[in-house]
Protein backbone atom coordinates (compact mmCIF):
# COMPACT_ATOMS: atom_id res chain seq x y z
CA UNK A 1 0.00 0.00 0.00
CA UNK A 2 2.56 2.24 0.84
CA UNK A 3 4.82 1.55 -2.30
CA UNK A 4 1.62 2.40 -4.62
CA UNK A 5 1.35 5.61 -2.78
CA UNK A 6 4.58 6.36 -3.47
CA UNK A 7 4.44 5.82 -7.06
CA UNK A 8 0.65 7.66 -7.56
CA UNK A 9 2.67 11.32 -8.30
CA UNK A 10 -1.40 12.63 -8.64
CA UNK A 11 -1.75 12.26 -5.01
CA UNK A 12 1.10 14.38 -4.13
CA UNK A 13 -0.19 17.57 -5.51
CA UNK A 14 -1.75 20.12 -3.33
CA UNK A 15 -3.11 21.97 -6.18
CA UNK A 16 -5.80 19.60 -7.30
CA UNK A 17 -7.20 15.99 -6.43
CA UNK A 18 -5.67 13.10 -7.57
CA UNK A 19 -7.99 12.54 -11.25
CA UNK A 20 -8.09 16.31 -11.39
CA UNK A 21 -4.52 17.17 -11.81
CA UNK A 22 -4.41 14.21 -14.31
CA UNK A 23 -7.12 15.67 -16.14
CA UNK A 24 -5.68 18.85 -16.11
CA UNK A 25 -2.35 17.91 -17.37
CA UNK A 26 -3.60 16.22 -20.25
CA UNK A 27 -6.09 19.31 -21.10
CA UNK A 28 -2.84 21.96 -20.60
CA UNK A 29 -0.28 20.19 -22.53
CA UNK A 30 -2.94 19.41 -25.57
CA UNK A 31 -4.15 22.80 -25.78
CA UNK A 32 -0.45 24.07 -25.73
CA UNK A 33 0.40 21.80 -28.74
CA UNK A 34 -2.30 22.96 -30.74
CA UNK A 35 -1.09 26.64 -30.06
CA UNK A 36 2.10 25.49 -30.89
CA UNK A 37 1.21 24.12 -34.20
CA UNK A 38 -0.38 27.06 -35.66
CA UNK A 39 3.24 28.12 -35.97
CA UNK A 40 4.41 28.92 -39.43
CA UNK A 41 7.15 26.21 -39.62
CA UNK A 42 6.03 23.00 -38.36
CA UNK A 43 6.45 19.70 -39.61
CA UNK A 44 3.85 17.05 -38.36
CA UNK A 45 4.30 12.89 -38.32
CA UNK A 46 7.21 12.20 -39.70
CA UNK A 47 7.50 8.71 -39.74
CA UNK A 48 10.83 7.26 -38.16
CA UNK A 49 9.03 3.79 -38.68
CA UNK A 50 6.52 1.87 -39.89
CA UNK A 51 4.32 1.83 -36.50
CA UNK A 52 1.34 3.96 -36.05
CA UNK A 53 2.87 6.03 -33.07
CA UNK A 54 6.76 5.91 -34.38
CA UNK A 55 6.28 9.41 -35.69
CA UNK A 56 7.97 13.20 -34.86
CA UNK A 57 6.85 16.30 -34.80
CA UNK A 58 8.74 19.23 -35.81
CA UNK A 59 8.80 22.65 -34.76
CA UNK A 60 11.32 25.07 -36.66
CA UNK A 61 12.71 28.57 -35.69
CA UNK A 62 11.09 31.25 -36.88
CA UNK A 63 14.46 32.81 -38.34
CA UNK A 64 16.59 29.49 -38.16
CA UNK A 65 20.51 30.28 -38.90
CA UNK A 66 22.74 28.16 -40.68
CA UNK A 67 23.07 25.72 -37.54
CA UNK A 68 20.67 25.45 -34.57
CA UNK A 69 20.09 23.57 -31.95
CA UNK A 70 17.32 20.62 -31.45
CA UNK A 71 15.24 20.16 -28.00
CA UNK A 72 13.91 16.35 -28.72
CA UNK A 73 11.18 16.49 -25.81
CA UNK A 74 10.45 12.85 -24.71
CA UNK A 75 6.76 12.48 -22.94
CA UNK A 76 5.78 11.04 -19.91
CA UNK A 77 2.51 8.95 -19.10
CA UNK A 78 3.78 6.22 -17.17
CA UNK A 79 4.51 4.12 -20.52
CA UNK A 80 0.84 3.90 -21.08
CA UNK A 81 -0.61 7.38 -22.04
CA UNK A 82 -0.25 10.36 -23.45
CA UNK A 83 1.35 11.29 -26.80
CA UNK A 84 3.09 13.41 -29.31
CA UNK A 85 0.07 15.22 -29.71
CA UNK A 86 0.73 16.64 -26.18
CA UNK A 87 4.12 17.32 -26.59
CA UNK A 88 4.36 20.31 -28.41
CA UNK A 89 3.27 22.77 -25.80
CA UNK A 90 7.08 24.06 -24.70
CA UNK A 91 7.82 24.93 -28.92
CA UNK A 92 6.97 28.29 -28.64
CA UNK A 93 9.10 29.86 -26.17
CA UNK A 94 12.04 27.92 -27.73
CA UNK A 95 11.56 28.47 -31.19
CA UNK A 96 11.43 32.17 -30.56
CA UNK A 97 15.05 31.72 -28.90
CA UNK A 98 16.69 29.73 -31.93
CA UNK A 99 15.60 26.56 -30.44
CA UNK A 100 13.82 23.92 -32.51
CA UNK A 101 11.54 20.98 -30.72
CA UNK A 102 11.22 17.68 -31.71
CA UNK A 103 8.09 15.88 -29.46
CA UNK A 104 8.69 12.04 -30.62
CA UNK A 105 6.04 9.37 -30.79
CA UNK A 106 6.30 5.80 -29.50
CA UNK A 107 4.34 3.34 -28.75
CA UNK A 108 2.90 2.58 -25.01
CA UNK A 109 1.13 -0.03 -23.13
CA UNK A 110 -0.81 -2.13 -22.64
CA UNK A 111 -0.34 -3.55 -26.26
CA UNK A 112 2.72 -4.93 -25.11
CA UNK A 113 0.64 -7.48 -22.91
CA UNK A 114 0.57 -9.70 -26.12
CA UNK A 115 4.73 -10.20 -25.15
CA UNK A 116 4.79 -12.88 -22.04
CA UNK A 117 6.39 -11.86 -18.71
CA UNK A 118 10.31 -14.19 -18.92
CA UNK A 119 11.12 -16.16 -16.17
CA UNK A 120 14.26 -14.31 -14.47
CA UNK A 121 17.41 -17.05 -14.29
CA UNK A 122 18.17 -17.56 -11.12
CA UNK A 123 21.62 -15.53 -9.99
CA UNK A 124 21.97 -13.67 -13.25
CA UNK A 125 21.89 -9.80 -13.16
CA UNK A 126 21.47 -8.37 -16.79
CA UNK A 127 23.64 -5.82 -17.77
CA UNK A 128 21.75 -3.90 -20.72
CA UNK A 129 22.14 -5.93 -23.87
CA UNK A 130 21.52 -5.41 -27.23
CA UNK A 131 18.14 -4.37 -28.10
CA UNK A 132 16.21 -7.26 -28.69
CA UNK A 133 15.22 -8.08 -32.30
CA UNK A 134 11.53 -8.26 -31.93
CA UNK A 135 9.10 -6.71 -29.98
CA UNK A 136 5.14 -6.32 -29.77
CA UNK A 137 4.75 -2.72 -29.80
CA UNK A 138 4.34 -1.39 -26.21
CA UNK A 139 6.79 -3.37 -24.38
CA UNK A 140 9.74 -2.05 -22.09
CA UNK A 141 12.23 -2.86 -24.62
CA UNK A 142 10.09 -1.71 -27.58
CA UNK A 143 9.96 1.87 -26.16
CA UNK A 144 13.43 1.93 -25.17
CA UNK A 145 14.41 0.84 -29.36
CA UNK A 146 12.04 3.47 -30.44
CA UNK A 147 13.18 6.19 -28.85
CA UNK A 148 17.02 5.54 -29.31
CA UNK A 149 15.59 5.07 -33.25
CA UNK A 150 13.77 8.20 -33.48
CA UNK A 151 17.15 9.97 -32.91
CA UNK A 152 19.48 8.40 -35.17
CA UNK A 153 16.72 8.90 -37.82
CA UNK A 154 16.66 12.32 -36.38
CA UNK A 155 20.40 13.27 -37.26
CA UNK A 156 20.55 11.15 -40.62
CA UNK A 157 17.47 12.82 -42.02
CA UNK A 158 18.37 16.07 -41.04
CA UNK A 159 21.16 18.33 -41.44
CA UNK A 160 22.56 21.71 -39.84
CA UNK A 161 21.64 21.07 -35.69
CA UNK A 162 24.45 22.62 -33.94
CA UNK A 163 23.67 20.13 -31.16
CA UNK A 164 21.10 17.50 -29.63
CA UNK A 165 19.83 18.09 -26.66
CA UNK A 166 17.15 15.93 -24.93
CA UNK A 167 14.46 16.74 -22.45
CA UNK A 168 11.97 14.00 -20.84
CA UNK A 169 9.30 14.04 -18.57
CA UNK A 170 8.70 11.26 -15.45
CA UNK A 171 8.28 7.45 -17.98
CA UNK A 172 10.06 10.41 -20.70
CA UNK A 173 12.84 10.62 -18.30
CA UNK A 174 13.72 7.12 -17.79
CA UNK A 175 13.78 6.74 -21.85
CA UNK A 176 15.82 9.93 -22.09
CA UNK A 177 18.39 8.16 -19.92
CA UNK A 178 17.89 5.00 -21.26
CA UNK A 179 19.19 6.89 -24.35
CA UNK A 180 22.74 7.91 -22.73
CA UNK A 181 23.07 3.86 -22.02
CA UNK A 182 23.07 3.51 -26.14
CA UNK A 183 25.48 1.63 -28.26
CA UNK A 184 25.31 3.90 -31.16
CA UNK A 185 27.66 1.65 -33.64
CA UNK A 186 24.09 -0.57 -33.56
CA UNK A 187 22.41 2.39 -35.16
CA UNK A 188 24.31 3.80 -38.22
CA UNK A 189 24.33 7.20 -36.54
CA UNK A 190 25.48 8.70 -33.62
CA UNK A 191 23.94 12.07 -32.09
CA UNK A 192 25.55 14.82 -30.98
CA UNK A 193 24.28 14.68 -27.19
CA UNK A 194 25.51 17.96 -25.78
CA UNK A 195 22.58 18.19 -22.94
CA UNK A 196 19.93 16.39 -21.06
CA UNK A 197 17.56 17.88 -18.58
CA UNK A 198 15.63 14.34 -16.65
CA UNK A 199 12.24 16.21 -14.92
CA UNK A 200 10.68 13.79 -12.15
CA UNK A 201 11.77 10.63 -13.41
CA UNK A 202 11.89 7.03 -12.70
CA UNK A 203 15.45 5.56 -13.04
CA UNK A 204 15.07 2.03 -11.04
CA UNK A 205 11.64 0.00 -12.45
CA UNK A 206 11.75 -2.96 -9.87
CA UNK A 207 9.92 -0.90 -7.06
CA UNK A 208 7.33 -0.24 -9.90
CA UNK A 209 7.21 -4.18 -10.33
CA UNK A 210 4.91 -4.32 -6.96
CA UNK A 211 2.66 -1.58 -7.95
CA UNK A 212 -0.40 -0.72 -9.92
CA UNK A 213 1.88 0.54 -13.05
CA UNK A 214 3.05 -2.86 -13.49
CA UNK A 215 -0.88 -4.02 -14.50
CA UNK A 216 0.09 -2.40 -17.86
CA UNK A 217 3.45 -2.69 -18.59
CA UNK A 218 3.50 -6.65 -17.75
CA UNK A 219 7.38 -6.06 -16.85
CA UNK A 220 9.25 -9.39 -15.62
CA UNK A 221 12.27 -8.61 -13.00
CA UNK A 222 14.73 -9.06 -15.68
CA UNK A 223 12.78 -6.62 -18.51
CA UNK A 224 12.93 -4.21 -15.63
CA UNK A 225 16.38 -4.73 -14.41
CA UNK A 226 17.75 -4.65 -17.67
CA UNK A 227 15.97 -1.13 -18.73
CA UNK A 228 16.78 0.39 -15.53
CA UNK A 229 19.47 3.52 -15.89
CA UNK A 230 20.61 3.00 -12.54
CA UNK A 231 22.01 -0.28 -13.71
CA UNK A 232 22.91 1.18 -17.35
CA UNK A 233 25.09 3.86 -16.26
CA UNK A 234 27.65 4.48 -19.83
CA UNK A 235 31.38 3.66 -18.41
CA UNK A 236 32.17 5.87 -21.09
CA UNK A 237 31.32 9.40 -20.75
CA UNK A 238 31.10 12.05 -23.74
CA UNK A 239 33.31 15.00 -23.16
CA UNK A 240 30.60 18.07 -23.94
CA UNK A 241 27.16 16.30 -22.29
CA UNK A 242 25.71 17.82 -19.20
CA UNK A 243 23.31 16.24 -17.50
CA UNK A 244 20.52 18.14 -15.44
CA UNK A 245 18.16 16.35 -12.84
CA UNK A 246 15.00 18.23 -11.73
CA UNK A 247 12.48 16.94 -9.41
CA UNK A 248 9.36 18.85 -7.64
CA UNK A 249 9.18 20.06 -4.84
CA UNK A 250 5.76 17.89 -4.29
CA UNK A 251 7.07 14.78 -6.05
CA UNK A 252 7.08 12.22 -3.62
CA UNK A 253 9.67 11.09 -1.40
CA UNK A 254 10.21 7.74 -3.82
CA UNK A 255 10.49 10.37 -6.71
CA UNK A 256 12.87 12.25 -4.88
CA UNK A 257 14.48 9.71 -4.13
CA UNK A 258 15.70 8.12 -7.48
CA UNK A 259 16.21 11.55 -9.14
CA UNK A 260 19.32 11.97 -6.46
CA UNK A 261 20.84 8.53 -6.20
CA UNK A 262 20.57 8.44 -10.39
CA UNK A 263 22.22 11.79 -10.55
CA UNK A 264 25.02 11.04 -7.75
CA UNK A 265 25.65 7.57 -9.61
CA UNK A 266 26.17 9.57 -13.16
CA UNK A 267 28.17 11.71 -11.17
CA UNK A 268 30.43 9.44 -9.76
CA UNK A 269 30.80 7.55 -13.26
CA UNK A 270 32.24 10.77 -14.44
CA UNK A 271 29.22 12.77 -15.82
CA UNK A 272 28.56 16.45 -15.06
CA UNK A 273 25.53 16.36 -13.30
CA UNK A 274 23.53 19.46 -11.78
CA UNK A 275 20.84 18.01 -9.10
CA UNK A 276 18.30 20.74 -9.26
CA UNK A 277 14.98 20.58 -6.83
CA UNK A 278 12.42 22.82 -7.92
CA UNK A 279 10.14 24.64 -5.34
CA UNK A 280 6.61 25.13 -5.13
CA UNK A 281 5.56 22.60 -8.09
CA UNK A 282 4.23 18.97 -8.01
CA UNK A 283 5.06 16.29 -10.98
CA UNK A 284 2.91 17.45 -13.57
CA UNK A 285 3.19 21.51 -12.95
CA UNK A 286 7.03 21.09 -13.01
CA UNK A 287 6.73 20.19 -16.72
CA UNK A 288 3.97 22.50 -18.05
CA UNK A 289 5.78 25.41 -17.28
CA UNK A 290 7.73 24.61 -20.18
CA UNK A 291 5.20 26.79 -22.19
CA UNK A 292 6.49 30.10 -20.27
CA UNK A 293 9.48 31.61 -21.24
CA UNK A 294 10.38 32.65 -18.23
CA UNK A 295 10.49 29.28 -16.37
CA UNK A 296 13.81 28.55 -15.08
CA UNK A 297 13.81 24.88 -17.05
CA UNK A 298 12.95 26.78 -20.63
CA UNK A 299 15.80 29.11 -19.78
CA UNK A 300 17.88 25.92 -19.08
CA UNK A 301 16.75 24.52 -22.26
CA UNK A 302 17.46 27.59 -24.70
CA UNK A 303 20.11 28.79 -22.78
CA UNK A 304 21.67 25.12 -23.75
CA UNK A 305 20.61 25.59 -27.18
CA UNK A 306 22.37 28.64 -28.04
CA UNK A 307 25.26 27.43 -26.59
CA UNK A 308 25.50 24.80 -29.21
Amino acid sequence: QELEQQYSPSRWSPRLGSDAVIQAHMEATAAGTQRARSGPRTLLNIPYGDGDREKLDIYFPAEPHDAFPVLVYIHGGYWQCLSKDESGFAAPPLVSQGVALVAVGYDIAPEGRCCPAEPVPALVVPRCPPDPPALCPGHMDAMVLQVRRSLAFLVRQFHGFSGVYLCGHSAGAHLAAMVLATDWSEYEATPDIKGVVLVSGIYDLKPILLTYVNDALNMSQEVAQRNSPMLCIPPVVPKSCEVLVAVAQHDSPEFRRQSQEYGQALRAAGWSVSLLDLAGVDHFDIIEKLSEESYVLTQVGAGEGRQG
